[in-house]
């Protein structure tokens, strides 16, 4: 379960990655910076469903 924390957070980072490439090629080509930004709020959106997804893991021993 340790592992399902950390990649949790990866999610972030990668988020974080997409968004400096997006911004780095948005002068340049379009294109791809808007491909970049669709990654970067994909995986954010992964790093919400993760939380959520481990929170009901959590509370599921507890009925």
């Amino acid at each position: 379960m340790k592992i399902l924390s950390i990649l949790q957070y990866l999610y972030l980072g990668f988020a974080a990655l997409f968004l400096f490439d997006a911004i780095d090629k948005w002068n340049n080509d379009r294109n791809a910076a808007y491909i970049s930004l669709f990654f970067s709020v994909l995986a954010v959106a992964m790093f919400f469903f993760r939380k959520k997804f481990k929170k009901r893991f959590q509370d599921r021993g507890k009925l």
